[in-house]
């Protein structure tokens, strides 16, 4: 599920001028480090970051999910973002490589 996330946020990335840098899922979240065009407007990125996953991944694992879901509901409404600002990419490349990704 998580390679197909990652495709998904990558070809999301890709339409709006974005680029997806690093990704890694987690049990309950997900962490993704974007280069983010100026163009865009970040509420709409993420809405359509979780709009496309979401019905991608319900489609394709909606028997899997259903042990763990009563709704057709993959993400919660709420987000986090921050600005890397002068941080270098590769430690925060790390970090998101360093998270506990699940057993399948």
């Amino acid at each position: 599920m998580l390679e197909q996330l990652h495709e998904i946020f990558a070809s999301v990335c890709i339409k709006t001028k974005c680029r997806l840098i690093e990704f890694s899922g987690e049990v309950d979240h997900v962490h993704l480090l974007i280069d983010f065009h100026p163009d865009n407007n970040l509420s709409v990125l993420v809405g359509s970051l979780k709009s496309s996953s979401s019905r991608i991944i319900q489609k394709e694992f909606s028997e899997h999910l259903s042990t763990f879901y009563s709704k057709p509901v993959l993400w919660s409404s709420s987000y986090y973002v921050a600005s890397t600002g002068g941080a270098p990419i590769e430690r925060i490349k790390q970090y998101i490589q360093s998270q506990e990704v699940p057993k399948e």
